[in-house]
């Protein structure tokens, strides 16, 4: 059998990345399709691509697309269209944007591992005009045209997927608004193997993002400083640094990048994670877990499906309702007063449920079974 696995785009290391290097582990002999590939030596390996050639779009080598081929967006859907994978039986896609538009025929099978439906076309366009300075003016406007066509592509070029499986119950029930479309949920695999339940804990809080605004770092910051006697430490880098630096209290600590030792370190030792992010199942606060270690979030989206509020019989942490610093400021409070109802043992087995293996256990059953599907079919 011939197979293609169909990447959005290859340049830094992300969930999808950790999805997609399952999938290569799976799937050895498939080859693999992007818009871009700018992966660096050290993420590659971890990949697990080796020696297997990533067959690109013309975007590859458009100007300035190394550091900035996102600016190209709008061509996204016509240079993944152009890819030809009419040889492969097979076609498997790990999309949160384009991916899945490829073209395929009737003949083939394809099945689409999908992280959301395209964020810029649907629920986070007016986010992601911000972010790039494109919510005003005449570039505004155009930008809001390219957007609508983008999203009205998307919605057609689902009709070339044979089945969703959607990585939460949350991003299934989006799945089925933009595009009216049922799917599978089948979580994403979390690196939990070399973590240990710990029962070491200093009084210290702890996050770990990349400083973006939509993870609501803060947030997390404003609330600390209603919370003098409570430190916080927070873990990663990005453009909002320097904001939060300027928010921030003596009782928070910005600590930059760490390296994964650094940081498994501080999951293993610190008091609680506190994660304010909307996202759609949340990497993070799993590995927390995976360490013992209780988590205090806000209580929506695909954290709902990995944290087991104070109202589950093994709890793992405290879900707090609204996305403000007074919210977190006494969801931290609650944790303190019911913390001993948490146990490091109940956190783990609940992270133990999103392994690697769990993963490629459920991903390979489920492409067999729409295999022998899609082959009863064509024999009848």
């Amino acid at each position: 059998m011939n197979i293609a696995i169909v990447h959005d785009w290859l340049d830094t290391w992300g969930g999808g990345e950790s999805a997609l290097a399952q999938l290569l582990a799976m799937y050895p002999e498939a080859q693999v399709f992007a818009l871009v590939d700018f992966m660096g030596g050290d993420d590659r390996a971890r990949l697990g691509l080796g020696s297997r050639p990533v067959h690109t779009t013309f975007i590859q080598h458009l100007p300035g697309a190394r550091n900035g081929f996102r600016r190209y967006l709008p061509l996204f859907p016509h240079a993944i269209e152009r890819l030809d994978l009419s040889h492969f039986d097979l076609v498997l896609s790990s999309s949160h944007a384009v991916a899945k538009g490829v073209r395929t025929t009737p003949s083939q099978l394809h099945i689409c591992y999908c992280y959301t439906p395209m964020r810029y076309a649907w629920d986070l366009q007016e986010s992601y005009l911000q972010q790039v300075g494109l919510h005003r003016g005449v570039a505004g406007w155009f930008v809001r045209r390219s957007l609508a066509r983008l999203r009205r592509w998307d919605a057609r070029s689902a009709a070339r997927v044979n089945h969703f499986v959607a990585i939460s119950a949350h991003i299934a029930d989006r799945i089925q608004r933009s595009y009216g479309r049922e799917s599978s949920v089948i979580y994403p695999p979390v690196d939990i193997g070399r973590f240990d339940a710990s029962t070491r804990r200093s009084p210290v809080y702890v996050t770990v993002s990349r400083l973006v605004p939509y993870k609501r770092i803060d947030l997390i910051v404003a609330g600390f400083r209603d919370l003098p006697g409570h430190q916080l430490v927070v873990i990663g880098e990005g453009p909002e640094r320097s904001r939060i630096e300027e928010l921030a209290g003596p009782n928070v600590q910005l600590v930059g990048q760490a390296t994964n030792e650094e940081r498994d370190r501080w999951l293993a030792t610190a008091r609680a994670f506190i994660f304010a992010a909307d996202e759609d199942f949340g990497i993070a606060p799993v590995e927390a877990q995976a360490h013992g270690m209780p988590v205090i979030a806000l209580g929506r989206g695909g954290v709902l499906e990995t944290i087991r509020g104070l109202d589950d019989g093994a709890p793992t942490g405290v879900l707090f309702p609204d996305q403000t610093a007074e919210a977190i400021a006494k969801a931290v409070r609650l944790f303190e007063a019911k913390a001993e109802r948490i146990t490091a043992l109940a956190c783990r087995d609940n992270a133990l449920r999103f392994s690697a293996e769990r993963f490629r256990g459920e991903f390979d059953a489920f492409v067999h079974a729409r295999l022998d599907e899609f082959a009863g079919k064509a024999a009848a």
